[in-house]
């Protein structure tokens, strides 16, 4: 169990402290309530671009990465469509450097055209790079579009298209700070050899005096439920084919998340699970296949994708996963299967447990949902689902009309 004290400062800042007295090194973990669903359609991409951006320098230190690693620290970042994360580790002597580094550019960025033309670049290589001219690099694109019609899940993290990303200038930049990157819509854990005390007095040094921002209401508009299923066929310069199957499940704080997670263990995790076995070991109608879910805060998509190998035919691929599925809903998963699939997730959840860094990262997160004493019950929501409510949930998730499929096709030459 994962024991932790929380304070807030005036300005909103919700902060959390969990003492390890074990390590001689500090993780602090800064949470901004912020991802790219909350972005506006027409300027989507900004909360990516803004992790880049928050390494361009602030308004009193030039340079972040130097004077962290002058304190041997290290960094980095992430960005979703329902957060944006910065963490670092650096020994616990030098804790005030982080306080210092990270207090400043939530005060303000430096916000010069040369920053923004550099970090706009960067991203725009990104996409390009990842998106663009990486074979089938915009299947989730695609995917997004199908399975999407109304919530801003439709768009990726990265952006909606390269467009938006090179049209952003200053004015929308420093518009989009100022909302988001205000203390209340912020959630920092400090970990270590720390005390309540220490990081207290810390914490209002260095984040005190920044202001809080006007908090709007999230009002984002929800998904219909799907009644129809839907295909897409694309076209491109790829070495296979390949399919991408996907059904909307619940949000993340619901028992059909975690049932989900759990199918996508038995389906599709793993040289032991269900569709390899059959699909790829068996039937040699893939190279490869995986089933997994997006994690999302809203309710998201548990996928199965793979690519078909060569003399095989989409089709055909298509029909074993649809025959895999009615083998589930007909027969159910036996209780062998679904105590092992629980037991990687224990196992998981164990091993992230031993990294500091990870614990202030996972802290944070549930603060947010919520709670963070709710990753303490974590272990036993998934416990909590037996064979019957597997397959209760299953036939949910796999209804008629809660399909999409994407057909990935390669181009035949003419």
């Amino acid at each position: 169990m994962l024991q932790f004290e929380r304070f807030t400062l005036e300005n909103g800042l919700r902060v959390l402290v969990h003492e390890d007295k074990a390590t001689p090194m500090v993780a602090m973990n800064i949470l901004y309530d912020i991802g790219a669903r909350d972005e506006e359609p027409g300027h989507t991409g900004f909360a990516h671009l803004f992790e880049h951006l928050m390494f361009g320098g602030s308004v009193n230190i030039e340079d972040y990465d130097e004077p962290l690693q002058m304190a041997g620290g290290e960094n980095n970042a992430y960005t979703s469509n329902d957060i944006t994360n910065y963490h670092l580790q650096l020994p616990l002597q030098n804790i005030e450097t982080a306080f210092w580094l990270e207090s400043d550019r939530m005060l303000s960025l430096a916000f010069s055209e040369k920053s923004l033309e550099v970090q706009r670049k960067v991203v725009s290589e990104e996409f390009k790079e990842h998106y663009l001219n990486k074979p089938y690099g915009d299947a989730w694109h695609q995917m997004r579009k199908l399975a999407f019609t109304t919530h801003p899940y439709r768009w990726p993290t990265i952006g909606e298209n390269l467009q938006q990303i090179e049209d952003a200038v200053l004015g929308d930049v420093k518009d989009f700070f100022f909302k988001h990157y205000r203390p209340n819509y912020a959630i920092m854990c400090i970990a270590g050899n720390v005390t309540v005390e220490q990081v207290k007095e810390l914490s209002e040094k260095w984040f005190g005096n920044i202001p809080a921002g006007a908090r709007a209401e999230r009002n984002l508009p929800t998904e219909p439920r799907q009644e129809i299923n839907r295909v897409m066929n694309v076209s491109a310069d790829v070495p296979l084919d390949a399919l991408y199957k996907a059904w909307h499940i619940g949000g993340r704080m619901t028992a059909n998340y975690y049932a989900a997670d759990l199918l996508t263990e038995i389906m599709g995790s793993g040289f032991a699970s269900r569709l390899y076995q059959r699909l790829v070991k068996e039937e040699q109608l893939f190279s490869n296949i995986n089933c997994y879910q997006t994690g999302s805060l809203d309710p998201g998509l548990l996928v199965i994708e793979g690519k078909i190998r060569e003399g095989k035919t989409l089709e055909a691929a298509n029909e074993a996963i649809e025959n895999e599925i009615r083998r589930l809903l007909e027969g159910g998963v036996t209780e062998k299967e679904l105590q092992k699939s629980k037991n990687k997730i224990e196992a998981m959840i164990a091993f992230e447990d031993m990294s500091l860094l990870s614990r202030a990262n996972n802290l944070a997160f549930y603060e947010l949902m919520g709670d963070a004493a709710l990753i303490n019950g974590e272990w036993e929501r998934y416990q909590a689902v037996t064979e019957d409510s597997l397959l209760m949930a299953a036939k949910e998730i796999f209804r008629d009309g809660n399909c999409n499929t994407l057909f990935y096709r390669r181009k035949t030459e003419v």
